[in-house]
């Protein structure tokens, strides 16, 4: 078999994991003999680049060198760090993570005699939060793209995380809910789990809330108490070593706090000391609100999951995904709100694990139906259908093939449906005075927020003027899910321009259709159904690096020595 690799790029940290000789998803340490790597870049030169550790621990010396949460601006326009010479986009800054993390798990594995010498692996598949839009999911691509690997997939975290905890292989239904804090970011989905398919029904999640906030908040809360106890007015967290040097302390404060109900902390400002006991009762005042944020959150998607016939009474287990659901204060809550029960295992690595067995699975049954398809003479996609409706027999394929039958077991072309965790819709008008002609402009949403996929929706609009040349096709996502809604609660992402021919009247129809795929990437078509003129465009991204950029970065992290 191929060998692939599923990888959790985080936030904070990122995780690299493969399946072993027996099966098992297995997380891979780095060269420090860790097994998360934070997600924390060092331009140290332009061609000597360091990632992990000792980067992190440089951005108190070095803070205009160092670059970390790259994920958080993921996808977005514009978003670039002026650092030794070049303008770095979030792409080019993640492609390093990922080159590190693949480096040092091929690495260890020619090291334990998994891999030849010389040998590499360059198949991944890599998780994303399952908010992410067009623009967050393929910007991951382009990351992975520079980084030299062929991007499988991108899958969504949750969907992950249920992978890893066992669920893909239970004989039963099951509804789950996926609790994902990491630490920056919020996921929350539920999940119905059969033993032939994990369906996602509902997702929701904040890309901006997670467990760097609880760290803010003992940082501010710290700097208080040095004010009070020194007498300075100064503010401390206005030098840039200072606040380093908190930011790391917060965070092993907070780590100690889940196994203690104190810790200290010391701070050290221009020859003035204070001493700081943090007590896990203040720390869960301090964070309440963040916490109840994930509650509020929770609940809404939950309101949304009801409506499409899962109330929270079908919840049968509740997962804990990320390293910041370690605080007991999120146990806690959650056991209070719900009466299901609550389980947590290997929080920090359950995503690149449910990572490495998708990877796996999807390249087992690759080869599966090519080796199938050519000696058969059958398409792949024949295959698939009498696959999934029962007619071909997976295990005997497999015999035919002199594949290995009992790797992956029966459930190797488990069927993993998700939804969309936005609304993709067009500006179109929308009288206001039918007897005036007056108009206005509104998001009409043609897919709308948690709809499965892949989804396809065909609609009708008209001309608004006689002899009209041209339509305009705007394409925006947005997080409402109404069918009509303001404009400037959408972001646009396209656009596309539909000729039309002479002489057409007011009111002339148009046939538009939105096609989203199971990658989240959206087709559209626009017809003008009198003389059947059409446009079609392809919407992966609005915000995608440019290619310029990409063969540029791409160059860059060729030259540089990535550690």
């Amino acid at each position: 078999m191929n060998k692939v690799l599923g990888i959790d790029l985080g936030t904070t940290y990122s995780c690299v994991a493969c399946i072993d000789s027996s099966g098992k998803p297995v997380v891979i340490k780095n060269s420090e003999g860790e097994l998360t790597t934070p997600s924390v870049v060092f331009f140290e030169s332009p061609t000597n680049v360091v990632v992990g550790t000792p980067a992190k621990e440089s951005a108190t010396l070095y803070p205009d060198e160092v670059i970390s949460f790259v994920k958080n601006r993921m996808g977005q326009a514009g978003a670039v760090w002026n650092v030794q010479g070049a303008e770095r986009t979030p792409e080019e800054v993640s492609s390093y993570i990922l080159k590190k993390v693949v480096s040092d798990a091929v690495k260890a594995l020619q090291g334990e005699n998994k891999l030849a010498p010389g040998e590499t692996i360059t198949d991944v598949v890599i998780t994303c939060p399952a908010y992410f839009g067009i623009a967050e999911r393929e910007a991951t691509r382009k990351a992975g793209e520079i980084a030299g690997l062929n991007v499988l997939n991108i899958i969504n975290e949750p969907t992950a995380a249920a992978l890893a905890y066992g669920l893909g292989d239970v004989n039963e239904e099951r509804v789950v809910l996926v609790y994902d804090l990491g630490g920056g970011t919020f996921d929350v989905a539920m999940i119905h789990i059969t033993p032939s398919s994990i369906k996602v029904i509902c997702t929701g999640g904040d890309h901006s809330l997670g467990g760097k906030l609880w760290d803010d908040r003992i940082i501010e809360h710290v700097a208080q108490e040095f004010a009070r106890q020194t007498g300075s007015t100064e503010d401390i967290l206005s030098d840039p070593e200072t606040f380093q040097e908190l930011a790391l302390s917060a965070e092993r404060a907070k780590k100690m706090l889940s196994a203690r109900d104190r810790a200290p902390i010391a701070v050290n400002y221009k020859g003035e000391r204070a001493r700081v006991e943090l007590t896990r009762e203040v720390f869960d005042s301090l964070t309440e609100d963040l916490l109840e944020r994930t509650m509020l959150l929770t609940r809404q998607m939950l309101e949304e999951a009801a409506a499409k016939g899962y109330s929270i009474e079908r919840i049968d287990e509740i997962l804990l995904v990320g390293g910041s659901t370690r605080m007991p204060q999120i146990t806690r809550r959650i056991q209070k709100e719900f009466s299901a029960p609550v389980k947590m295992f290997d929080p920090d690595e359950a995503v690149a694990k449910g990572a490495a067995i998708y990877a796996n699975r999807q390249s087992y049954f690759a080869q599966l139906i090519e080796k199938t398809a050519q000696e058969t003479g059958k398409s792949p996609k024949e295959l698939r259908e009498e696959i999934r409706s029962g007619k071909a027999d997976i295990q005997e394929m497999a015999r035919q093939a002199n594949l290995p039958t009992d790797v992956l077991g029966a459930s190797v072309d488990m069927h993993i449906v998700n939804v969309t965790s936005r609304s993709f819709g067009t500006i179109a008008f929308k009288s206001v005075t039918p007897q005036d002609g007056e108009q206005e402009e509104v998001l009409f949403n043609m897919i709308l927020k948690n709809t499965e996929l892949p989804a396809r929706r065909v609609q009708e609009f008209y001309t608004v003027a006689p002899n009209q040349k041209t339509v305009t096709i705007r394409v925006l996502e947005s997080l409402s899910s109404e069918e009509m809604a303001d404009p400037c609660e959408g972001t646009e992402i396209g656009e596309a321009v539909l000729e039309l021919p002479e002489g057409l009247p007011a009111g002339s129809p148009l046939q538009i259709e939105f096609l989203l795929n199971e990658n989240g990437l959206l087709e559209l078509t626009a017809t003008e159904t009198t003389h059947h003129q059409e446009v079609r465009a392809r919407f992966e991204t609005a915000d995608a690096i440019s290619e310029a950029d990409f063969s540029a970065a791409k160059q860059r992290l060729a030259d540089a020595m990535v550690l």
